[in-house]
């Protein structure tokens, strides 16, 4: 196997391009590179092994990209360029072993130094990131998101990735700039999807957008029940092939019939209101809509009879896996998970699973809440319009349907979610 160290220098170079300049670089880059000579050499660093080419692609080009951008001098400030930039490296490599990697391939990222900052601002240590990436192969998640997104978890579960269209991705570079002028702002303490980066990954000619984000659940804390939550009341309820699922994704209506509450103390109450008030008035400013709380609840004591149960049964099932937590890969050094002291049922690290909430003392039954904002890049459009007076015609001028204007939409969104904390 080999890698291609094509483009490490313009990558740099680009980078640290004068804001006046970085237009055109990018231009002349991304021209210069379809006639560069390749040049090969032995791959040093480690194989990316997945069961579907486009995730050994991405684990490549992660890495890749954390590799070079650790050889870029962290800027003072960004420039307006950098929120337009990007990398971008093609590969045609015939000695790779076809069984891991395609041997022709393309990895574009874009706007780097933004998403570095990024996740500088979300305390994401580029080395942790690189290692959950690229490590072990990320595995697929059941849920499917709107339009038939596919997701993807990292192996230690820490991040979640996300095919988008390339309408998401002109959303995303419409809004990035103010994103990451709120995320400065608010010192990243916010319910908001935490994007962490953005890739086009292009393997036998077909183009796939992905994006990375922090997983809103727990590495290591199991989620029993989980909600979409819009505050309308239109067709949101499950459907039955959801509630056929291992973890069904229910709805407004599910949560209003079930009774479900989320018991946290007022203080906790205070902060996440707090948050949620900042967020939903800048996805309005935005003209942003169609947005979702999702809420996912861990049961302490199921999660510890689950345990004590599994525990008996070890010695019998050994071996077999059912894709639930999964261990860090022997022969791979501790990194910042398992180096942590343990922790005791129901207990969870802050700093890594940054949208947990405890129930209050009193609460009927102990748990742990998992809440954020989720689905923010759907934009207030002709087509939205369109729905939102189609639908008014068939349910009624009264009717809680999602397709409302943003500020609208953000003040119903609000009110809803006040009423789930008793």
């Amino acid at each position: 196997s080999s890698e291609i160290t094509a483009g490490a220098s313009w990558t740099r170079q680009l980078c640290r391009a004068p804001a006046a300049e970085g237009r055109s670089m990018v231009a002349s880059i991304a021209s210069k590179t379809k006639t560069k000579k390749k040049h090969f050499v032995a791959q040093k660093v480690k194989l990316f092994r997945a069961s579907d080419p486009l995730l050994s692609v991405l684990m490549w080009g992660v890495n890749h990209s954390i590799n070079e951008l650790s050889h870029v001098q962290i800027p003072i400030m960004l420039m307006p360029d950098d929120f337009k930039a990007y990398s971008k490296i093609k590969v045609d490599n015939h000695l790779f072993n076809k069984e891991n990697m395609p041997s022709h391939f393309k990895v574009k990222e874009y706007c780097p130094l933004v998403f570095r900052n990024l996740r500088e601002r979300f305390n994401i240590d580029d080395q942790d990131f690189q290692n959950s990436l690229t490590r072990s192969a990320p595995f697929v998640s059941e849920a499917q998101g709107r339009s038939g997104a596919r997701f993807h978890t990292s192996y230690d579960k820490r991040y979640v990735i996300k095919t988008i269209s390339s309408e998401d991705v002109a959303e995303m570079h419409n809004i990035l700039k103010k994103y990451h002028q709120f995320i400065v702002e608010c010192h990243g303490n916010t319910l908001l999807p935490q994007f962490l980066g953005m890739y086009r990954i292009t393997v036998d000619g077909d183009e796939t957008y992905m994006i990375v984000t922090r997983n809103v659940f727990s590495h290591r804390l199991s989620v029993y029940k989980k909600y979409d939550l819009k505050g309308s009341t239109v067709a949101r309820e499950a459907s039955d092939k959801e509630k056929a699922k291992d973890l069904p994704t229910y709805k407004d209506n599910d949560f209003i019939n079930d009774g479900q509450k989320i018991y946290i103390d007022e203080e906790n109450k205070k902060i996440f209101l707090d948050k949620l008030r900042k967020d939903v008035e800048f996805l309005a400013l935005l003209k942003l809509m169609d947005y979702s709380l999702l809420v996912g609840i861990h049961d302490v004591e199921r999660a510890e009879q689950e345990e004590v149960e599994s525990e008996e049964n070890e010695g019998d099932d050994e071996g077999e896996s059912d894709g639930g937590v999964v261990g860090t890969p022997p022969d791979s050094p501790s990194n910042t998970l398992d180096s942590t002291k343990p922790l005791s049922p129901g207990d969870f690290d802050p700093t890594i699973d940054v949208y947990a909430i405890k129930s209050h003392d009193n609460s009927p039954r102990k748990e742990v809440y998992f809440m954020a904002i989720i689905d923010i890049l759907q934009h207030y459009d002709a087509k939205k319009k369109a729905a939102h007076a189609a639908k008014t015609v068939k349910h009624g001028a009264g009717a809680e349907i999602s397709t409302v204007n943003p500020e609208q939409y953000s003040k119903r969104f609000y009110d809803f979610i006040t009423t789930i904390l008793p």
